[in-house]
């Protein structure tokens, strides 16, 4: 049976993973992984999170199953935090699923039954994972122009010619906010232009938000897909829990569907519902409960909320501090874009000759494409770094 297979291609940032745990090097510097890191380099659990985890040891009596939705109460409200009061809540509908990656997958496969000859448009970058994901659910690709990496910002202009072209009913998958893996977002403005020509063009928007918080705030990162949202007749999100809770392994998400009418909507749900009951049935409970404990409660959602605002500062810091550090080195403004980027990820611009030079003369691993996961820079060593980036240029 098995003999027929092949090998996959190799999983890029599991290779680095690899390859910097058997770097003996003790001054080694990780800005590849996509985690959260804070000053000791450690992914730690929030303290908002460990104390909802307690209350719910404390009061869960069962582990029997929720049904295909998971916990509706956690849909309410990460609907809630999503989209706010921006779409009527008789319209819209949500499932809880097994990370963002979930909720992208069986979104993927609804709007398969539904338009099967649809193409779903993607930004030039993008996740690396979207585009397998779309071939695995059976619907075509292509790519809008998105990122100018000798600038380090959005071509906008290209991407909106490139969008014109696409034919009514396609999808545009648009990242809601810290663009991974540029860091280069959209300004409100620009959706509006997006979703002017999402309704000239009838073209339906697909939300993949997997940082909120992590960019200018709660609200203000969550401002694109709200526009949106009170805009178009029908849209869909992937949501995730995962950086903005911490809750990686927990795999916690959220799909959140908008349709014309109460009755489409439910519809929809329906579908949705049969899609992971195909995939993976029921969604895991723990995290999904801790969120909304978080955020049932207004002490304890105000807790987490400062939570991550201090996250995000710490991030913007980071890259105010590498930015000056490159400037003082290169002598020129070129990576200023880095402090203007926000959430996780930049991309810097380098080639891949000169990211393997860094790896292999300074110890600093990014991803070949030169995302930097600023989370991961030491804070005492943003000038090591700096004259490392020089030295390769």
């Amino acid at each position: 049976m098995f003999e027929t297979l092949k090998q996959p291609a190799p999983d890029k940032i599991l290779t680095l993973i690899a390859l910097l745990r058997d770097d003996p090097r003790p001054n080694k510097v990780d800005l590849g992984v996509g985690v959260y890191k804070d000053r000791e380099g450690r992914t730690p659990i929030m303290q908002s999170v460990r104390e909802a985890e307690q209350v719910l040891f404390a009061e869960q009596t069962t582990k029997t199953y929720l049904g295909l939705a998971g916990d509706t109460t956690f849909d309410t409200l990460m609907t809630g935090l999503v989209l706010g009061d921006a779409a009527p809540a008789a319209r819209v509908r949500a499932i809880q699923t097994p990370g963002g990656s979930g909720a992208l997958r069986i979104l993927f496969d609804l709007l398969h039954r539904a338009k099967p000859d649809a193409t779903v448009w993607v930004s030039d970058p993008t996740w690396p994972n979207h585009v397998p994901m779309i071939e695995a659910s059976g619907l075509a690709h292509a790519s809008y122009p998105y990122f100018d990496a000798a600038t380090g910002t959005v071509r906008f202009e290209a991407m909106l010619a490139a969008l014109a072209q696409a034919k009514p009913n396609d999808v545009v998958l648009l990242h809601g906010c810290c663009h991974n893996p540029t860091g280069a977002n959209l300004t409100f403005e620009q959706w509006r232009a997006v979703g002017r020509l999402l309704l000239e063009k009838n073209l339906f928007p697909f939300v993949d938000i997997a940082y909120q918080g992590f960019g200018e705030g709660l609200d203000a990162d969550a401002a694109g897909v709200r526009l949106l949202a009170a805009l178009v007749p029908a849209m869909c999100v992937a949501t995730s829990c995962s950086k903005n809770f911490s809750v990686y392994r927990d795999r916690v998400g959220c799909a959140i569907l908008l349709a014309p009418s109460a009755a489409e909507a439910d519809l929809a749900c329906s579908q949705l519902g049969s899609v992971a009951r195909a995939n993976y049935s029921m969604p895991p409970d723990h995290g999904a409960a801790a969120v909304r404990i978080i955020l049932g409660d207004p002490a304890r959602r105000a807790a987490w909320t400062v939570e991550v605002d201090a996250i995000r500062a710490r991030m913007i810091a980071l890259r105010e501090g590498l930015a000056a550090a490159l400037r003082k080195h290169t002598g020129t403004e070129r990576f200023d874009f880095v402090a203007r980027h926000r959430g996780m990820f930049s991309r810097l611009g380098l080639s891949v000759e000169q990211v393997h030079r860094l790896r292999a003369e300074h110890a600093i691993y990014m991803v070949e494409d030169s995302r930097v996961n600023v989370a991961g820079l030491p804070d005492d060593r943003l000038d090591d770094v700096a004259r490392a980036i020089v030295a390769v240029l």
